[in-house]
């Protein structure tokens, strides 16, 4: 008679408990849910994700809905990363929140946070010493709160050590990632970006594009002229081509420009430029010198300068994380 082999064990997904505070950011308590659910390995799943909230049953979220959350803070005796959502805006760490993970830190479990989360992990004394982040229109209180921290003021994620926290909204997505392809690579990292329909795992240091968005228009008196300069982004354009163009001086050109645009002609052109050569480096293999010329940026060292500038990235490191082409994705 043949004994049977006993079969292996099947391993245990990694357990993320998300926790969240009242009221709760309902886009950072999703992407949790949204992003590691889709994990899956050799047709196993990857990741189990529980919410647990500081006083067990409903609690009310940013938009005015109640969730029902029927895990405790005993939950976080099961995980093996503990995450914190925030609120997306300030509010004083819940104590009891604080003092359960101050104790997951001392059993040297991973913890991370997503915009206003990093004042817990400030409040529990995580983050002392460390470089961290937050959503950006909050950087401020953190470093005058907790004087002790490294705060990386227009950073989208920033991991020190066993502790990551991330900007606000969609910076949320990028930490996530960031998770996956450490605790499983990058392959894994970006099918759950194609199943999700966003973009690739991005670098923590890139910058949270705050300052890039133009205005909304606000006329049409340079609308032509508007037109007509991005019809020309290869060429050179100076204040006084734009002007002769409108067919009035250069300084009433930069007043109205200012009115509808919001910038001087000088800014919204060098705007729209880079914002071509991004686009080119997305979508075409052009060689760095030939984006240059046909975005009217002049020199590969040029364009270079000014995407780094932009986002954070060098202009080959933008196109391997943004190409539209399909290629270099695993």
């Amino acid at each position: 008679m043949t004994s049977r082999q006993p079969s292996p064990a099947v391993p245990r997904p990694h357990r993320i408990v998300v926790v969240a505070p009242s009221p709760v950011s309902m886009f950072n308590l999703a992407i949790p849910e949204m992003l590691f659910e889709k994990v899956e390995i050799d047709g196993l799943p990857g990741y189990e994700v529980v919410v647990c909230t500081p006083e067990p049953g409903p609690i009310t979220t940013t938009g005015g809905l109640t969730l029902e959350v029927p895990r405790g803070l005993d939950a976080l005796d099961e995980a093996d990363t503990v995450l914190i959502a925030g609120t997306g805006h300030r509010y004083l760490p819940d104590p009891r929140t604080v003092d359960a993970v101050r104790h997951c830190a001392t059993r040297g479990l991973r913890i991370a946070s997503i915009c206003s989360g990093a004042f817990v992990l400030a409040e529990a004394g995580l983050l002392e010493g460390r470089s961290a982040t937050t959503y950006w229109q909050l950087t401020q209180e953190l470093r005058e709160r907790y004087p002790a921290l490294d705060v990386q003021g227009d950073v989208l994620y920033v991991q020190d050590g066993q502790v990551m926290t991330s900007s606000g909204y969609a910076a949320g997505i990028d930490l996530c990632l960031h998770m996956i392809r450490s605790d499983y690579g990058a392959a894994a990292a970006n099918t759950v970006a194609r199943l999700a329909l966003v973009a690739p795992v991005r670098p923590g240091g890139q910058t949270q594009f705050t300052q890039t968005p133009l205005p909304p228009e606000r006329g049409t008196a340079c609308a032509d002229t508007r037109g007509w300069a991005m019809r020309r982004l290869d060429q050179p354009l100076t204040l006084t081509d734009l002007a002769r163009h409108a067919g009035v001086s250069v300084r009433t050109l930069t007043r109205r420009f200012h009115a509808e645009s919001g910038v001087s002609p000088l800014q919204w052109l060098l705007h729209q430029r880079i914002e071509r050569a991004k686009e080119l480096l997305e979508t075409t293999t052009l060689p760095m010198d030939q984006v240059a010329r046909a975005c009217g940026l002049g020199t590969a060292d040029s364009l270079r300068q000014h995407v780094v500038r932009r986002t954070g990235l060098t202009p080959s490191a933008y196109r391997a994380q943004f190409s539209r082409l399909g290629a270099g994705v695993a």
